[in-house]
């Protein structure tokens, strides 16, 4: 197990900065710390949470330097279907639903799928029900031959954005269980021949083809802005839109309107229910 001192130094050197920069974003001295890093000074918990900020630290990282530096976690991990993140959740459905008829899921760092709105609905009906059973990886399902992977028309170009999120996201903060998903579907030469490649304007767009046509889409995400619950810090809702008038019509032509939903729970019926109560991602 790490000390204090020994991760928040891992910490600083991943991030680039001497012991100076540190200590100067975080009004410190560089002498303290030097001491901390070596084990010579023991930091308060108020200390410990000042520097972690400044290093941009996930919430649970931080709660591991509390832990390390002999201090109770000062961040609770509840699910996300827990009464105290209601207000969350509703925010999230509300997302959702407003994004319709356009695909938008809500996504954990692990790029398990944790809710969709209806508009992904489709898209998901002809996937082997193995890569259905949660947690639903949004990367395997992608790159997964029994998954989207035959509808994409890009996939190289899908593949490569994978990798690149997935790379900043581990240079960010390293992931055992994101490294292994890296591992098996993004090593450098895991590569679809069958790929077109698509010139991409100013962002590269997801070319799906559905029903007959090409999709031209692409995303944006959307985090919580100041969380103080790792489950909220941790998650992201990925929200597609219409590249061209085309696939924009294509899902104008076919709304349907229904509240988020936990991407485990079957098909939505004819007449939208009301929102459902959703299970913890973890």
């Amino acid at each position: 197990m790490y000390t204090v001192g020994e991760l928040l130094r891992q910490w600083r050197q991943r991030r680039r900065l001497s012991q100076f920069d540190l200590a100067i974003a975080a009004d410190v001295s560089a002498r303290h710390v030097s001491l901390i890093e070596t084990g010579k000074s023991n930091p308060s918990a108020d200390m410990v949470l000042r520097l972690a900020a400044q290093l941009d630290l996930p919430l649970r990282e931080r709660n591991r330097l509390l832990l390390a530096a002999g201090f109770a976690p000062r961040y609770a991990e509840r699910p996300l279907g827990d009464d105290a993140l209601a207000a969350a959740r509703g925010a999230l459905e509300k997302v959702l639903r407003a994004h319709e008829p356009y695909p938008a899921i809500v996504i954990d760092r692990r790029w398990n799928v944790v809710m969709t709105n209806r508009g992904v609905e489709p898209f998901f009906a002809d996937v082997h029900p193995d890569l259905l059973r949660p947690p639903v990886n949004m990367v395997r399902l992608g790159l997964d031959p029994r998954g989207l992977a035959p509808l994409l028309v890009n996939l190289d170009d899908v593949r490569t954005v994978f990798r690149t999120r997935i790379l900043r996201q581990l240079a960010t903060a390293p992931d055992r269980e994101l490294t292994d998903l890296y591992e098996e579907l993004l090593t450098p030469g895991v590569e679809d021949s069958a790929s077109v490649p698509v010139d991409s304007g100013i962002v590269i767009p997801m070319v799906v083809r559905f029903d007959g046509r090409e999709l031209r889409l692409f995303s944006t995400i959307t985090t919580f802005g100041t969380p103080t619950d790792i489950t909220l810090d941790e998650i992201a809702v990925e929200s597609y839109y219409p590249a061209d008038a085309e696939t924009a019509e294509y899902f104008t032509r076919s709304n349907g309107t229904a509240s988020g939903r936990d991407v485990t729970t079957p098909p939505s019926p004819a007449t939208p229910p009301p929102p459902r109560p959703l299970r913890g991602s973890r």
